[in-house]
C-alpha cells in the first residue's frame, strides 16, 4: 500500500433517514494507520460520558482519565438519538472509499452498526483489540459475518505473531478471553447509556452488538462445527 508520507484519514459516512423526512448524517473519521477515532475538535462531553459514571466493572483506566474514550466517541450519536425507539423504520445509507450500502431497516439495528465502529476505536483498552476489524467493516452483519470476521482477524493476527518470533494462538484460546472481556464493556456501557437515554433505540442497539458478540465464546467451544463444512476443499486436500 503506497504511503504518502501525510496522515490519511478513512470514513465512513452514516446517514439515517427517518419516516418523517428528516436526515441524520455523522461521519466516522479513523487514523489509517492507527485506526483510532479522529473526531472534531467539539464533540460532545455530557455528564454521563464521566469515567466513573456507571464505570464498566473491567475498566483498567485510572483517575487521571476524567471521561470515558467510549462514550465520548459514542456522545454524538447517542445524544442524537437518545428519544428514538429502538424499532422506528430507517433507511441507513453507509458510504465507504471503496463501495455505498444502504438498508432499510429499524433504527437499533442501523444504529448497532456505526456505534460498533466507535466502541472500537475510542482508545478503551479493552475493546481496542477488536481494533483491525474495522479496517474491513461490513455494514449490517449478520451474526455469522461477525464471528467469521472476528476470528479470521485474529488468526491472522497470529500469523503475524508467528513472523514475528513470537508464540501464535492458533486454538483461539485468547479470542475467547477477548470477547468475555468486551462482554463486560458492553455490559457496563448498556446502563451508561440506559441513563443517558429517554428512550430505547441506543440500549438496544448495543444489547444486539453484545449479543452477537457473546456468541463467539461459543461457537468456538464447538470449534466452529457449522461452519467446517465450508472449507471441505482445503480439509480433504492432501
Amino acid at each position: 500500500m503506497p504511503h504518502s508520507g501525510r496522515a490519511e484519514i478513512i470514513r465512513f459516512s452514516y446517514t439515517f433517514r427517518l419516516p418523517d423526512g428528516t436526515e441524520r448524517a455523522f461521519e466516522v473519521r479513523l487514523d489509517a494507520d492507527t485506526l483510532a477515532s479522529a473526531p472534531a475538535e467539539d464533540v460532545p462531553r455530557p455528564a454521563w460520558t464521566k469515567l466513573k459514571y456507571f464505570q464498566c466493572a473491567n475498566c483498567p483506566l485510572g483517575d487521571e482519565v476524567e471521561h470515558c474514550p467510549v462514550a465520548v466517541n459514542l456522545a454524538a450519536v447517542v445524544e442524537t438519538f437518545r428519544d428514538a425507539v429502538s424499532f422506528e423504520n430507517t433507511t441507513v445509507e453507509v458510504e465507504t472509499a471503496e463501495r455505498v450500502y444502504e438498508k432499510k431497516t429499524t433504527l437499533q439495528k442501523g444504529l448497532s452498526s456505526i456505534i460498533g465502529i466507535y466502541m472500537v476505536t475510542s482508545n478503551c483498552p479493552v475493546m481496542d483489540q477488536l481494533r483491525p476489524m474495522v479496517r474491513f467493516h461490513l455494514p449490517f452483519a449478520s451474526m455469522d459475518e461477525t464471528i467469521y470476521r472476528a476470528v479470521a482477524m485474529y488468526l491472522v493476527a497470529q500469523y503475524f505473531r508467528m513472523r514475528k518470533g513470537k508464540t501464535p494462538d492458533w486454538e483461539l484460546n485468547h479470542l475467547t478471553d477477548i470477547y468475555r472481556e468486551v462482554a463486560k464493556v458492553n455490559e457496563g456501557m448498556t446502563e451508561r447509556l440506559r441513563h443517558a437515554s429517554t428512550e430505547d433505540a441506543n440500549v438496544n442497539a448495543l444489547t444486539i452488538l453484545s449479543t452477537q458478540g457473546g456468541m463467539v465464546p461459543m461457537y468456538l467451544e464447538d470449534s466452529l462445527a457449522e461452519m467446517e463444512h465450508l472449507f471441505r476443499g482445503f480439509i480433504e486436500r492432501e
